[in-house]
């Protein structure tokens, strides 16, 4: 049987491992590589972190960039 998807292996080697790329906390896994001055890290899980919040997943989908509301976009209940 021949297949055109490639298996993913998983980065993370260490216990306890971390998130897993389709789990919501998926940010918090450990950092692979760190550049800062282009605005991206990988993650232990295989995610590509993006400054501006933004992420790619191992399996190539995007997850837009999420940033929350600054101080002067909050709204509070009267």
């Amino acid at each position: 049987m021949t297949t055109t998807e490639r298996e993913i292996p998983p980065m993370c080697k260490h216990q306890p491992p971390c998130p897993p790329a389709e789990s919501a906390d998926r940010e918090s896994a450990r950092l692979v590589a760190h550049h800062p001055e282009q605005g991206w890290s990988l993650l232990c899980n295989g995610v590509l972190f993006f400054e501006d919040t933004g992420e790619l997943l191992p399996d190539g989908r995007v997850i837009a960039p999420h940033r929350p509301l600054g101080a002067g976009e909050v709204m509070t209940a009267a």
